[in-house]
């Protein structure tokens, strides 16, 4: 089996493969002040917990947007699975195309997504990345990656609202029934998702007057099914894509 480990900001996803077949998923926070010792406790918990036989696993790669992590699960990891960890970085073969100013400074994450949408769907393509930040990346025809836009998360931006408006009262996260909101928190919940939602059909129009094509649209990230229901845009939510292209990573370094 191989162990694919996507480290984000907030969340740490694990996946187990056999071949191309998605055994299971895991999911815990990501903990900057854990030890490398406590996620080989948390590892092995929750592998016990899965009834999955760590003998079995003898291969492991890792895509990490925090550096500080990465070293301690690589030791996690190989305490309780015995394998050494890939690390998706420089020097790593993607087989991916990258037309940016600086392609060294790419997100091992957005790496990943790329190369899983160059697999998976048709280009040019899309893919609208909804985690800690939200990310608007687009693919050209030849599935050269082109570059994109950055902007605050929606947890982000609706913490900071809440945070630096002192009259502002902090909201669960659902949709009002309608855009108008007639009271403060339906304000706020329409502002966040409604806006979410406007601006990610709006940045999308403005991607492919650029690219002069329609493009395959895609998002990922455990914010994208609540909001990109909203969308005008035919959107299809996929939230293995990091995964996914971890696991053909590998394979393309093995």
């Amino acid at each position: 089996m191989l162990l694919c480990t996507d480290v984000g900001n907030t969340n740490i996803k694990f996946a187990l493969y056999k071949g191309e077949k998605l055994l299971m998923k895991l999911r815990f926070s990501t903990n900057r002040s854990k030890t490398a010792d406590d996620y080989a406790v948390d590892l092995y918990t929750i592998f016990r917990i899965n009834n999955v036989d760590v003998n079995e696993i003898n291969g492991s790669i890792i895509s990490s947007v925090v550096p500080i992590v990465t070293d301690l699960l690589g030791k996690a990891i190989f305490t309780v699975a015995n394998v050494e960890s890939l690390v998706v970085g420089p020097g790593i073969k993607t087989g991916l195309d990258i037309r940016l100013d600086n392609p060294g400074a790419v997100g091992s994450d957005i790496v990943c997504m790329c190369v899983a949408l160059k697999e998976q769907y048709p280009c040019p393509v899309i893919v609208i990345g909804m985690g800690t930040a939200t990310t608007i990346l687009y693919m050209n025809e030849h599935k050269a990656y082109c570059g994109g836009v950055i902007l605050p998360g929606v947890q982000i931006s609706l913490d900071a609202l809440t945070a630096k408006c002192a009259l502002l009262p902090s909201v669960s996260f659902s949709a009002p029934q309608k855009a108008i909101g007639t009271n403060t928190a339906d304000c706020i919940r329409s502002g966040i998702i409604y806006g979410n939602a406007a601006m990610i059909d709006g940045v999308i129009d403005r991607f492919e007057a650029e690219a002069g094509q329609k493009c395959t649209l895609v998002a990922t990230g455990g914010f994208a099914p609540h909001i990109v229901k909203f969308c005008k845009k035919d959107i299809t939510v996929n939230d293995d894509l990091v995964l996914e292209g971890l696991r053909l990573i590998y394979e393309k370094n093995l």
